[in-house]
């Protein structure tokens, strides 16, 4: 089965592995370049909405 990614993924999952990113980064990118649970692809974490 192969598991189909957001346009962005690599490019923010690079950005990530390579630390021009961080987490919180990459938290602000999920539903603009990446889903919820890509970003917990990413960083292995849970993704947690923030609190608004």
């Amino acid at each position: 089965m192969i598991l189909e990614h957001s346009k962005n993924f690599e490019k923010v999952r690079k950005y990530f592995e390579e630390n021009f990113w961080n987490e919180n980064r990459i938290h602000l990118a999920v539903g603009r370049w990446i889903t919820e649970e890509e970003y917990e692809e990413i960083t292995g974490k849970a993704y947690q909405n923030p609190v608004t």
